[in-house]
């Protein structure tokens, strides 16, 4: 099932929005031009990745610095070990549309 977000340019390079769609909790993330959508919430103790630092392709939680990559949500660091749930975006006219 398709859902229009957002607007692109409501998500400014290197910002991390989060929201609910179809009851799941995501965050946006605007990394190099692109726009990713990801799980919102840390697959080792469910910290809130919405307030996560970015790093360029990664996440670093803000809890225990696991990093995730902003592309597959491969934990790249302990301690998370699980991966994030990643959404399809496409961006249609202006409009971010995921995936779900």
């Amino acid at each position: 099932m398709k859902r229009v977000v957002a607007k692109s340019n409501e998500i400014r390079e290197g910002e991390i929005k989060a929201l609910e769609v179809e009851g799941k909790e995501i965050i946006l993330v605007k990394s190099g031009g692109k726009i990713h959508a990801l799980s919102r919430f840390c697959t080792h103790d469910k910290a809130d990745l919405s307030t996560s630092i970015l790093l360029e392709d990664r996440l670093v939680c803000p809890l225990h610095l696991s990093q995730f990559d902003l592309t597959d949500g491969k934990a790249l660091t302990p301690p998370a070990t699980e991966p994030l749930e990643v959404y399809l975006v496409e961006v249609v006219e202006g409009d971010v549309v995921l995936e779900i």
